[in-house]
């Protein structure tokens, strides 16, 4: 397997919602070198029209946590684009003659995926007629006939509806009423799986505003990542995260994280309770939280800085 190439840095990363936010990835080749290089994991969560349950293999696009599209923004990987904004922006600065070149387009490929299918349909249908007339002619010779009607015999042939033609006898194919009017097709719908035939990529403009992110979590996100941990959501194990020690492909999960300000109150059956259920899927439970020196406490003097504490 080669490897994955680097993309044009920054790339965008789009999103979809405003009041709950989400974000996005399209791109294969940005996905694949994200997870290699930058241990960016996300959640793929698309899944073809025909099959809307299913829930094992899923498809692009790739959604990404608040924390890892904070944390790609921050080391200038990426970029966020407002996916509603920029398509209305693009699409009315587009002039009539590109419109209609698309949908020019789009009607053409819809013709040839008609073609298509009317010509598998049609060698399907020839296929079907051989394996039955070949079946009819083995039942015919497997009939006993006369002995005296045996030169007859040999002069006929068998037809579909089972009726007797002689050799002299000419048939005439009649023509389809398709092939009668000319060879036209109404076109198919064709969906477009990419915005970027009609649409220009997104330009790289800088927002102030940065991913919403919890404080804590973000935290324990960022000191994580940076040990080389990959992370995934939680959710199934009832925490924040699911820390792995290398790729998800290759490795079980270490740890059950679960993030939390460092004077925080922590409920003692919340402990109890994440202490078993890691403990009864072989993982370790992991809290943590971020402590602030930049004041004078009971511990001393501060720093100045932030230091990340794990317990």
């Amino acid at each position: 397997m080669t490897a994955p190439t680097a993309p044009s840095l920054p790339f965008p990363v789009f999103q979809v919602s405003q009041k709950v936010e989400h974000y996005l990835l399209y791109d294969i080749n940005i996905i694949t070198w994200l997870r290699k290089n930058h241990n960016i994991l996300g959640v793929l969560i698309g899944t073809l029209p025909q099959i809307p349950q299913q829930n094992v293999f899923l498809g692009l696009p790739l959604e990404l946590q608040p924390e890892e599209a904070r944390l790609l923004v921050e080391r200038n990987l990426a970029y966020i684009v407002n996916d509603l904004d920029w398509h209305m922006q693009d699409l009315a600065s587009k002039v009539v003659e590109q419109k209609e070149a698309i949908k020019a387009d789009l009607r053409e490929q819809g013709s040839r995926v008609a073609k298509d299918f009317d010509s598998n349909k049609k060698s399907r249908t020839q296929k079907a007629l051989k394996r039955i007339q070949a079946k009819s002619g083995s039942t015919v010779g497997q009939r006993s006939i006369p002995s005296p009607a045996l030169e007859e015999a040999e002069d006929t042939e068998e037809t579909l509806f089972g009726e007797s033609l002689t050799r002299e006898t000419t048939v005439t194919p009649s023509p389809e009423p398709r092939q009668a009017a000319g060879p036209e097709f109404k076109p198919w719908t064709v969906t477009p799986t990419t915005s970027y035939p009609l649409l220009s990529p997104p330009a790289n403009i800088d927002s102030p505003d940065l991913p919403k992110v919890n404080p804590s979590s973000y935290a324990l996100f960022k000191h994580l990542h940076s040990l080389g941990y990959f992370l995934s959501p939680g959710i199934r194990f009832g925490c924040q995260f699911s820390v792995y020690p290398g790729d998800p492909l290759r490795f079980h999960s270490h740890f059950l994280t679960m993030s939390a300000d460092w004077d925080e109150e922590i409920d003692l059956l919340d402990l109890v309770g994440g202490g078993r259920l890691a403990t009864g899927v072989k993982k370790g439970w992991l809290v943590g939280g971020v402590e602030h020196k930049g004041e004078e406490g009971e511990g001393g003097k501060g720093s100045g800085g932030e230091k990340g504490q794990l317990g």
